[in-house]
This record gives C-alpha cells, structure tokens and sequence, in this order.
C-alpha cells in the first residue's frame, strides 16, 4: 500500500459549466485546487489525471440509450432531449457535455481502482460527487453518477463490501437507487428533510429492497440543524453501522453545501464541522476498512469563493496526513487569485472560528427534541434490520 495520497485532477473539469446563471460554478474546482496549491498539499500528493470514463464503464450504472441521449446533448445542445433530464433549468445541455462528465466519472472510477488495488490507501476527487443521476436521467446538475460508477467498479473487481457514507445537504438518491438490491453495498446519507428540500426523497423508511433491505439508511435532519445536531447525528449513525458492516472500501460524498452560507439550503453547519466529519470519516476508513481503504468525494455547494474551497482543501489535507490547521492564514497569493478570477474578497483564514463539539447518543437522547427524533426514526427503521439494537 502507497503511503501517499491520490488527488484526482484534470484542469478541463472546470469545463463542466452549465452557464453564467447556473449555481454550479466551475470556478469552484479552479479555487479549490489553487488553495490545495496555495498550501503546498499537491506536494503531499500524487496529482494523478484520469482518462474519461468510456462507455463500458458507463453502462455498470446508466442505460446505453441514455448515454446516447447526453452524447447527442452535447454533440448539439439545442436537441437535447428532455425525456432524460437534458436541456432543463436544473441540468442545461451544453456543448462538450459528455465528454467533460466522462472526465469527471474517471477521476471517481480510477481513485477506486487505485484504492482497490493497494496503489494508495487513500484517493480524493473534490469534481467528483454527483449523487443524483440516474440510470436513465440527468438530475439535480449531476449527468453521470460518479460515486455509483466507481462502487460499481469496485463491486466488478471483486469487492464484496463497499460502505457509502453522504454527508451532502441533499439525499444521495441516485446512489441509493442504483444499489437499492444490493447487500454488497450500504448506502447511508445525512441530509435536510425531503419535506423542505430536493430530491425529496431520503426518508427513514427507505431502507432497500429484497436481498438489499436494510442497506439503505437515510437520516433526514429538520431545516436549521447546525453543528452540534449534525455531529450528533453523525456520530449517533455512522460509526456503529460501518462497525458491522465492515467494509472493504469506505467511499465518501462531502457536498459543502451543508454550510450556513450555502444559498440553496436550509442547514447551519460551519466549515469547522465540516472538517471534523472529514476527520471522523478518515479515523472511520482505518478503524474498520481493509487497510484503511478511503474513496474521498466532493459534491454540493455553492458558496464557491467562502466555502468551496476552504471545505475540500481541507478534505484534501485530511486525506494526505497533513491537515491544514484551521487558524491557518490563507495565503495571500490566493486570494488574489479569487478577486481576479471572481471580483470578491477571499477569506482570511481556513475556520469559521467555531469549535465542534456534540452530546454522544450513549448519554441519553430527548424524545422531544426534533434532532433526536430524527436520529431515532433512522436508528429505529434500519438499525433492526441489521441485527442491531435501536
């Protein structure tokens, strides 16, 4: 096993651009891996470019006509069929289209092929995280399902336990559906309640079908939950699931739009939990994977200049053994990068000034408290299932 990391990293993902006025800016991935740069972290790394997904690949996950339908998308964004999530508000058809998402599909599938194979313990792709695709559809700015293919791939090598762990303020639903039969995999995501936020869909009920019951486990936190409810719950869910379960592979998906700054959701999480789910989740692949086996994603987010990139940089740091002190200035270099690329003020140091702390569930729990009830409900649907106690 490698003793470095693997970044995934190509400078064309920042051609999957959906427009001017589209949330998703690619400018995101740009500051990202200048402030990864900034810090010195890509010499921590090996920065590896992956070749694009091909269809082969693609077909582990979406339906052939369906990669059709984005090839013709992006061949000639005007005819982009709608029948399959192409040319809408949420997911516009734009030129180069299928390529750039193949690209960003590769990255995911080479970090777990790397991961698998023992060519690194631990392998980062922040473009990567596109939860919501399905089989035969675009949705929620996600063309291919990056994560999906990448679980698929592992599950073709020979993997006979892979855990995904989705900390996306949305539900990981295109993950979830994709392996909703499968005892292989164990999807589990935290996110805001469908009642209040897309794909509306994540409840505690959803727990698998068939010889997959009981692999799926959706926790759906009310609006407003912020760091130590998020923490809670993470704690409360997470760890005891990957304790049974026992993955070879641990993938996980870390969309920075759980952030209280993010304009498109409802969640009060700060950049410093944020970090300390990076932290747990990195402990949680060495306590419980095969030699500490970690497939680390981005996702959401859409704060792109305060959040984005302090959020992965850290991810990036986590991954590679050399975290990034949270008080640490951020180098002036970048932040010029940031106003020349986006006309804004960078932030100065990589904290929120916050210092996470959470109540563990082992101490007791409050029936009456919606972020306890929420808990609950998920321990209550799942957790027998699995043979464990709620």
């Amino acid at each position: 096993m490698s003793g470095r990391a693997q970044l995934m990293w190509d400078d064309a993902v920042t051609g999957y651009d959906f427009g001017d006025s589209h949330p998703m800016d690619p400018v995101r991935l740009a500051l990202t891996m200048g402030l990864v740069r900034a810090f010195g972290l890509d010499r921590a790394v090996d920065v590896v470019a992956a070749k694009p997904a091909g269809d082969s690949t693609l077909r582990l996950v979406h339906r052939t006509d369906y990669v059709a339908a984005v090839r013709a998308a992006s061949a000639d964004p005007d005819r982009a069929d709608q029948n399959y999530g192409l040319g809408t508000t949420d997911d516009p058809a734009f030129a180069g289209m299928h390529e750039v998402s193949a690209l960003i599909a590769g990255q995911s599938v080479a970090a777990a092929e790397a991961v698998w194979r023992g060519q690194t313990g631990h392998a980062v792709n922040f473009s990567g995280g596109l939860h919501h695709a399905m089989p035969a559809s675009a949705s929620g700015f996600c063309i291919y399902n990056d994560p999906a293919l990448a679980i698929a791939r592992l599950l073709e090598l020979g993997a006979e336990r892979v855990a995904y762990v989705d900390v996306d303020v949305h539900h990981g639903d295109g993950v979830q559906a994709a392996f909703w039969e499968d005892p292989r995999v164990l999807t589990v995501s935290l996110h805001e309640h469908p009642r209040t936020l897309f794909p509306q869909t994540g409840w505690p009920e959803e727990t698998g079908a068939g010889a997959g019951e009981g692999g799926a486990v959706n926790v759906a936190l009310p609006a407003g939950t912020g760091d130590a409810g998020w923490l809670r719950a993470f704690h409360a869910v997470v760890p005891e699931l990957l304790a049974d379960f026992r993955p070879q592979v641990l993938v996980t998906q870390h969309g920075a739009d759980t952030h209280f700054e993010d304009p498109l959701a409802h969640l009060a999480v700060s950049l410093d939990a944020q970090r300390a789910v990076m932290a747990a989740c990195h402990d949680l692949a060495h306590a419980y994977a095969d030699d500490g086996r970690w497939v680390a994603l981005g996702g959401g987010g859409y704060a792109v200049v305060d959040v984005v990139p302090r959020s992965w940089t850290h991810l990036v740091g986590i991954a590679a053994h050399a975290p990034v002190d949270p008080e640490s200035v951020i180098p002036s270099s970048w932040r010029d990068e940031v106003y020349a690329r986006t006309r804004q003020l960078g932030p100065a140091r990589m904290t929120d000034g916050r210092t996470p702390s959470w109540k563990s569930w082992e101490e007791g729990y409050d029936p009456a408290d919606r972020l306890d009830q929420a808990v609950l409900a998920s321990r209550r649907a799942a957790f027998p299932l699995r043979g464990l106690l709620t």
